[in-house]
């Protein structure tokens, strides 16, 4: 249950560093900073619903047209930045088509490398502890 908590957090940070990352390299992507809550909230949705959509996506590309398998997550992520952009609750706009397309690859990019490279970092440093303790 720890691991799994773990992993979510984990997937929670790579999902806010995604979104950050894309408000910092594109102008018609905008985090609202006043309304920080907001944006805590478009992390939170953001992340459940990636999570939740890309299994579903998957299944549905798989039985409908499998040459799409290798576009699922920016695709998931695309649909969940819609869905996260159009709540009422504020703390992120997307205001171009550049901002749509390329903030749905910079964020699902960073999304994927952060749910492989965090747990490396935090494990290693786990594993470290581990091994100084038995000598």
């Amino acid at each position: 249950m720890i691991t799994f908590l773990f992993r979510g957090l984990l997937y929670v940070v790579s999902a806010g560093l995604g979104l950050i990352a894309a408000d910092l390299l594109l102008d018609g992507f905008t985090i609202e900073w006043d309304k920080w809550w907001g944006f805590v909230i478009c992390i939170l949705i953001f992340a459940i619903l990636q999570s939740v959509l890309a299994p579903w996506v998957g299944k549905m590309a798989n039985r409908y047209a499998p040459v799409l398998m290798g576009g699922i997550g920016i695709f998931s992520t695309l649909i969940s930045l819609v869905v996260v952009v159009l709540l009422p609750i504020g703390g992120l706009r997307i205001t171009d088509l550049t901002g749509w397309l390329l903030g749905a690859v910079i964020v699902w990019l960073i999304t994927a490398l952060g749910s492989v490279l965090l747990p490396l970092l935090f494990l290693r440093k786990k594993v470290g502890a581990v091994k100084g303790r038995r000598r």
